[in-house]
């Protein structure tokens, strides 16, 4: 969508150009108007603008210093500079200060739209250069270790993706081909004199790290590493070239080499840190669970001790209750449900249950965990929406003062599903009565002000919102530009006092916004084709 600012000291030059011009008809969907360059500047500073017509000589700040700013703070937004004034000193002034065209007055409307269009095509091209593959290419270049990093974390927390879109991330990071392959993670924490670092100095810290064990690993394993939410180093290591699961001696390498790699950042980064090496498994399907085991022994085993180093076993991991998987993988229901996204909600708690029925059906205590987590999310999004749950879910509230209120897995699939469909309902009416109301009260606003000032800015003010967001919402729930709207307004009254009422045209005018009858005069005959005049005789 693009937007166009007019500003002009001369009130009637803006409403002449904001309401007679068709600017939809080169692709502009908004039109801002300011009446100086500082109600400009405030206005640029709350919304989006593509393109700015102001004139040169106006009281304060001028066309040209207007400009001189806009090309600072707002570097992408176009200017075209609309005077009277032919002296070639001003145009040459506009060129400097890189202004896209210089207009004289009176400008006709294909002169203007043709300019506009040409400065509107130019700006296109140069967010189709931004957005090039080729830049696109080399900025994914630059940030590739940053990207390999999210994604390794996304996977390590347990983030579910299909095989196919996993392939297509890794091969677009350019990251070796893990699938199915034997891998072993390698965990480090960093201890002692680290802890005293900076973010900056720490950053470096780890970097080097990193670099360390390309140099130690790298002739023998590729490695993918990421930092994790507990500040650990987290690296992922698979035998170049092979998928079997390496040998004893390959095995006891890696972790000869991992030893080697604790002197070699105490001896050389002066600081202390703690390894564990893992097990193998078979990547990706057995990383969640072989980080969760390196998590947990490092927690049990090493503790608060320094500078160890562990071996995770090949023992069996012992039978014991575990959360769900699915419960706490990101995006969370929290997360879900703050950003209104139902349906993702409703495939959560899908396969939230998918995964009780099959591990854990006869559990009263994974039947609960589920219970607490899914109503305190609800709970949750109600109270942060200033409402009580009992309101959004009615009757299925009782259930949860009921004591125990769920025993099988189906009546809670039932409850959550039943209970989200009614919060879900109740909102999208409270959002929809919202809007409703919204767009009355702007009208409301515009009808009784047409006299004075309807501009976007002066709505926005009216109803305490974002001139951008009342925009788009008007547009959203009508349809309809609310410019459209606001001329639409104008030309039905004009109409009905014409021919109703005995009011001069310049009085007619006067009452409908327009400083000058001839800007009035215009807009009408655009309107209806023919003169205001014109049209009064036809009933008289």
């Amino acid at each position: 969508m693009t937007e166009l600012l007019i500003v002009d000291d001369e009130v009637h030059v803006v409403d002449r150009l904001y309401s007679t011009i068709d600017w939809a008809s080169v692709g502009v969907e908004q039109v801002y108007k300011a009446f100086s360059g500082e109600e400009a500047l405030e206005l640029l500073g709350q919304t989006s603008i593509d393109i700015v017509l102001t004139d040169i000589q106006m009281p304060g700040i001028t066309g040209l210093q207007l400009i001189q700013t806009i090309n600072r703070r707002w570097p992408k937004t176009k200017c075209i500079l609309l005077s009277g004034y032919s002296d070639f000193n001003y145009a040459k002034e506009a060129i400097l200060q890189g202004t896209e065209d210089y207009l004289l007055k009176p400008v006709t409307e294909a002169d203007l739209l043709a300019t506009v269009s040409r400065v509107k095509e130019k700006l296109q091209r140069e967010w189709e250069e931004v957005v090039s593959r080729q830049r696109l290419s080399y900025t994914l270049k630059e940030n590739l270790p940053l990207l390999r990093g999210n994604l390794l974390s996304d996977l390590l927390q347990g983030r579910s993706m299909s095989s196919s879109s996993l392939r297509d991330k890794m091969h677009m990071l350019e990251l070796s081909d893990f699938h199915e392959q034997a891998f072993a993670i390698m965990m480090i924490r960093l201890e002692s004199q680290f802890l005293e670092y900076d973010i900056s100095r720490l950053s470096l810290m780890e970097y080097a790290i990193g670099n360390m064990v390309e140099e130690l690993f790298g002739e023998r394993f590729d490695s993918w590493h990421a930092k994790d939410a507990h500040d650990y180093l987290v690296f992922v290591m698979k035998k170049k070239g092979e998928s079997e699961t390496p040998d004893k001696e390959e095995t006891a390498w890696l972790e000869r080499t991992a030893s080697v790699l604790q002197s070699a950042v105490n001896n050389y980064l002066k600081g202390k840190i703690s390894i564990l090496v893992s097990t193998w498994g078979t990547f990706p399907q057995d990383l969640n669970g072989l980080y969760n085991r390196s998590l947990s022994a490092f927690r049990k085993k090493i503790g608060n001790e320094l500078e160890l180093f562990m071996r995770l076993g090949d023992e069996p991991v012992p039978t014991e209750l575990t959360a769900l998987q699915r419960l706490y993988e990101p995006p969370t229901l929290n997360h879900l449900l703050e950003a209104a996204r139902w349906d993702d909600v409703g495939e959560k708690l899908g396969v939230i249950f998918d995964e009780m029925e099959a591990k854990y059906a006869e559990s009263q205590e994974h039947l609960l965990e589920v219970y607490f987590s899914i109503a305190s999310a609800y709970a949750y999004i109600a109270h942060k929406n200033g409402r009580q749950l009992h309101q959004l879910i009615g009757r299925d509230y009782d259930r949860m003062t009921e004591g125990i209120p769920f025993r099988s897995v189906n009546q809670l699939r039932d409850w959550s599903m039943r209970a989200l469909r009614c919060m879900k309902e109740d909102m999208d009416q409270e959002r929809k009565d919202s809007r409703v109301s919204l767009i009355n009260e702007i009208r409301s606003f515009i009808e009784q002000n047409l006299a004075s000032d309807v501009s976007l800015q002066s709505i926005a003010d009216h109803v305490y919102l974002h001139p951008v967001y009342v925009s788009k919402i008007y547009k959203l729930e009508t349809g309809d530009n609310l410019s459209d709207y606001v001329n639409q307004v104008r030309m039905d009254k004009a109409a009905y006092l014409l021919k109703h009422g005995q009011d001069k045209i310049y009085e007619i005018a006067t009452q409908l916004g327009y400083q000058r009858p001839h800007s009035f005069n215009h807009a009408f005959k655009k309107h209806y084709g023919m003169t205001p005049q014109e049209y009064r005789d036809q009933y008289a």
